[in-house]
């Protein structure tokens, strides 16, 4: 059984967002699930919570930030019965298009990190997301914005990298975002054979001089509620 996640089978459900902060996991659980969600963890200060969204079952699971932290709570999560895991978060833009608030949804997540590689003992990777759910997202998502986008992201293990040309080399790439989470969820999906996603909201756009330009609180506050309630649609769907 898992050591993290002190919870037992049934504590979960099957669907689980997984956002990397306690704090937005539960502020998920009581502004956007039903009236009353429980806890289900809080081991380490790692906050989950199920409940329920328009009456069908769905957790919340915080993660923690960088692949090695997610990548646990990941594998506990499918202990524990999920088979269905999306990342909700944000993500530095990386593409001259992206404005802060924006969503995106990614098809991909290219690892600029070793765990995720090491876990599936492969030397290249590409892990996917699960196609369905970026076709439930992007649909779901358009509807109420046209500010979405649907691509390939990297996933760093630096948040504070010392190589100035990093980001660039992504960019051209044409990869829409960075974050450091949704290539470890992507390849324990794949090796587990669960569902996954990870939907993000720009927060900060990061120019070629690599400054980033970043979001009011207030704004980016308006962009992941939004993204957060597709999530919850796209989970219980």
């Amino acid at each position: 059984m898992p050591i993290h996640l002190r919870a037992e089978p049934g504590d979960y459900a099957s669907a689980v967002l997984c956002p990397g902060d306690p704090r937005r996991a539960a502020y998920i659980a009581e502004n956007f699930f039903d009236p009353g969600a429980r806890l289900v963890n809080e081991e380490r200060g790692m906050l989950g919570f199920t409940g329920t969204f328009e009456g069908k079952p769905i957790s919340v699971q915080s993660t923690g930030m960088g692949t090695p932290s997610a990548g646990i709570v990941f594998e506990e999560l499918v202990m524990l019965g999920a088979t269905r895991m999306i990342r909700v978060g944000t993500t530095g833009g990386l593409q001259p298009f992206l404005q802060m608030a924006d969503t995106v949804i990614a098809v991909s997540a290219s690892s600029d990190d070793r765990t995720p590689m090491r876990y599936a003992a492969m030397d290249g990777l590409a892990p996917t997301a699960t196609f369905s759910l970026v076709e439930t997202a992007a649909r779901l998502s358009r509807e109420v914005s046209d500010r979405v986008f649907v691509g390939p992201i990297v996933t760093s293990g630096l948040f504070y990298d010392p190589d100035p040309d990093t980001f660039n080399r992504w960019r051209g790439l044409k990869h829409l975002g960075v974050e450091m989470e949704a290539s470890m969820l992507y390849t324990v999906a794949a090796v587990k054979g669960v569902e996954a996603l990870a939907m993000m909201t720009v927060s900060d756009v990061i120019a070629p001089d690599n400054e980033p330009v970043r979001i009011s609180d207030e704004d980016l506050k308006k962009g992941v509620d939004q993204m957060m309630r597709i999530a919850c649609r796209v989970a219980v769907s």
